[in-house]
């Protein structure tokens, strides 16, 4: 492990000066070119900071906190890879916890506090307002895929009234004559943007809203009894669904009267889930949630939050571009659409 002894032996100059510009203490006491130096001498010999002594001297233990009600559950999961990452290339541990109710939410806020944790990211399974839990209210907070009621807290969320415009102007394109939206029978932020999204497109390109077309439904078997009745009522060409489950009801009806998606019947997802928007047949055309982009926005947030500057690292390559650091909040991400075979060649 490279010390700052030998950066300052290779430098030659000295410790002390060392010190000063690997923590960033160096402005207006060590000249810029013999700082840039230090740096680029660090970075060759590989040093790294050593995380315990930087607790001692600053009072911050560089860990953060990752509170989820569905990190072992398919997507939410999919926030921590990026969060991950983001932190240990800013030189900070994240430590995740799992929640699944608020009795023992509390018990794992308080465990993460026992490790001194200088900031929290706070995910929900979807998209939708929440009430911030009290013993969070006094540290740096980031939410991820939600959004504080009180408009306190930084937030990052996807787009969701894009969503739903992108994923009907696909069907548009397609000339779809009759395109109905299959949505989400829970109110949350997600199902009004998509549906104000869906609204919108069809506005746009001079069709009516027709209410018939538009259906709520729950993950269950009577939704696939609803959409049913959806098929045998109005006969929509296109079909604009919630997230890529419920696009699974439009393809078994289809089946079911041996119609061809793709070919018969347009259909556009949302989520770009593996288990459906790569197993079913033909392949999903579907709109891809930014939950890694989330992630990494999030922590780089956090971390600017706690160091009261923006990080100086590298952005990563992502399938959608994430927002500026200082964007409004909520800070919104337009999610990329990802075309397959379900959307039928006009």
């Amino acid at each position: 492990m490279t010390t700052m002894k030998e950066v300052a032996e290779r430098t030659g100059v000295s410790v002390s000066t060392v010190s000063l510009v690997l923590n960033d203490r160096d402005e207006g006491r060590v000249k810029p070119a013999i700082a840039e130096q230090v740096r680029a001498t660090a970075k060759r010999l590989g040093y790294r900071p050593n995380p315990l002594a930087r607790s001692l001297r600053t009072s911050k233990t560089r860990i953060l906190g990752f509170i989820s009600e569905g990190i072992a559950a398919t997507p939410m999961r999919r926030n921590h890879p990026r969060a991950q990452d983001a932190a240990s290339k800013l030189g900070y541990m994240l430590l995740t916890v799992n929640t699944d109710g608020n009795s023992d939410e509390a018990r794992e806020i308080a465990t993460l506090k026992r490790y001194g944790v200088d900031g929290f990211l706070y995910a929900k399974m979807s998209n939708r307002f929440t009430d911030v839990p009290k013993p969070l209210h006094d540290y740096p907070l980031v939410l991820v895929d939600a959004t504080d009621r009180t408009g306190r807290y930084a937030s990052i969320e996807p787009d969701e009234t894009l969503i739903g415009y992108d994923a009907t102007k696909r069907l548009i394109d397609a000339c779809c004559a009759s395109i109905a939206y299959i949505g989400c029978s829970e109110p949350m932020l997600a199902q009004q943007g998509r549906l104000e999204g869906y609204r919108r497109a069809l506005l746009e390109a001079g069709m009516p809203f027709d209410e018939s077309l538009v259906v709520a439904v729950p993950n269950n078997g009577p939704a696939l009894q609803t959409v049913t009745d959806l098929f045998e009522r109005r006969r929509p060409d296109g079909y604009f669904c919630f997230n890529d489950a419920r696009a699974w009801y439009v393809y078994e009806n289809a089946a079911r009267r041996g119609l061809v998606v793709g070919r018969d019947v347009s259909v556009v997802g949302v989520d770009n889930h593996r288990v459906f928007a790569e197993t079913l047949e033909p392949q999903l055309t579907t709109v891809e949630l930014p939950h890694y982009e989330m992630g990494y926005w999030a922590t780089r947030k956090l971390v600017s939050l706690i160091e009261g500057r923006e990080p100086d690292d590298d952005e990563p390559e992502t399938t959608a571009p994430l927002p500026p650091l200082d964007a409004s909040i909520p800070a919104k991400i337009h999610c990329t659409l990802i075309d397959k075979q379900s959307v039928a060649q006009r």
